[in-house]
């Protein structure tokens, strides 16, 4: 009986992993690039890290949330990651930046929100940071939040996110399975004229290289000529930058936020971020003026982590050398352009703010698309 008991929950668990990916390009016949993916093909195929998210859909102008994204499951406080901070064009609110640039580390979970919501949320991480008890003498964090502008289908002029949100998108955080689409930080935005939202994709290096993953969770709403794996397909479907009304601004934002495995510091982790900016123009992302396109990169491994305080002035650190990265750079180029394709695929068409209606991506005609360029299932 115990022995049937858990293949069902087995299944259980199987079938749960199916329906997270079930809208994935992937599911479709579909490759992007040539590495392998994690078994997840999502940024918490870096092992500890975990992903939340915060939904908020009510009445009819309500269209926001929060999604958080957690290094490790210690006190990030006292263990800090190192970091990196890459700006592909800085119209943009990125709150914390500064210090991790100037630092190379991260001591917050990663919050993305709205626009007009940062300010909310660093209080929020402020909070969150305070309530551990090891922290009870700290006197300083810096919270890390990113955003982009919802305000087409969303009232944020009434700033609905709240500190209860944010908090809660942390506390709803876990491994496994990331929810993808009209969720969190991802429920009121827009790319390329359709419904954009939360995405995500992981490649995993093979292991005679170090058999490291990277993986890559994005926010999107921006705008250009969408291309899937190659094909023009917003050229196909007429519509694109300057096509339409709708299409007439490109401008919106994409964040882009990157976790590894592999042991690297700041330096290395902002050359990684850049690529990620790669992969971002792969989809047909112009940045243009009034997008802010921000990459912030983060390693997980316990030999490059930052402690809060420590007895010695010096610290030892097993790194990769600047020779190894060139798979790693491959990887983050192939994992972000999928993780905004995804954002896409799992989007659904939604009414907002003054009946604004942004339609989700028309997979069937996508996919026939991809067909006639030979690029579908066969």
């Amino acid at each position: 009986m115990k022995i049937l008991k858990l293949l069902v929950l087995l299944f259980f668990i199987s079938a749960l992993n199916l329906s997270a990916q079930d809208k994935n390009l992937r599911q479709h016949g579909v490759d992007i690039g040539v590495m392998e993916t994690g078994s997840l093909n999502a940024i918490t195929d870096i092992e500890g890290v975990q992903v939340g998210h915060q939904t908020l859909i009510e009445g009819d102008s309500i269209r926001t949330g929060a999604t958080a994204i957690i290094p490790h499951q210690g006190n990030i406080f006292q263990q800090k990651v190192p970091a990196a901070v890459y700006v592909g064009n800085g119209f943009g609110k990125l709150a914390g930046s500064t210090q991790i640039r100037e630092l190379g580390n991260l001591e917050t979970p990663i919050i993305l929100t709205n626009t007009l919501s940062v300010p909310t949320a660093a209080d929020a991480l402020i909070d969150y940071t305070f309530r551990s008890e090891a922290n009870s003498s700290v006197h300083s964090v810096n919270p890390v939040v990113g955003e982009t502008n919802d305000g087409y289908l969303n009232d944020i002029r009434g700033r609905h996110v709240s500190k209860e949100d944010v908090l809660a998108a942390i506390e709803n955080a876990e491994g496994g399975p990331v929810e993808q689409g009209n969720v969190g930080a991802g429920t009121g935005t827009i790319a390329f004229g359709f419904k954009g939202g939360i995405g995500t994709s992981s490649r995993k290096l093979p292991e005679n290289l170090g058999g490291y993953t990277v993986g890559v969770l994005v926010q999107s709403n921006f705008g250009g000529v969408l291309q899937v794996a190659g094909v023009p397909i917003g050229k196909e479907l007429g519509k694109y930058y300057l096509s339409d009304e709708l299409n007439e601004t490109p401008d919106g934002s994409c964040m882009i936020v990157v976790a590894t495995d592999a042991p690297i510091t700041s330096r290395n982790l902002e050359r990684l971020a850049k690529r990620a900016i790669l992969g971002l123009a792969k989809t047909g992302g112009i940045a243009s003026n009034g997008s802010g396109d921000y990459v912030i990169a983060f390693s997980t491994a316990e030999s490059v982590r930052v402690p809060y305080r420590s007895e010695n002035s010096t610290q030892q650190q097993k790194i990769l050398s600047n020779s190894a990265m060139s798979p790693l750079f491959m990887a983050v180029n192939e994992a972000t352009e999928e993780a905004i394709i995804n954002s896409l695929f799992h989007a659904e068409t939604m009414v907002g703010r003054d009946g604004h209606s942004i339609k989700e991506l028309p997979v069937d005609s996508v996919l026939k698309i991809m067909n006639k360029y030979g690029r579908g299932k066969r």
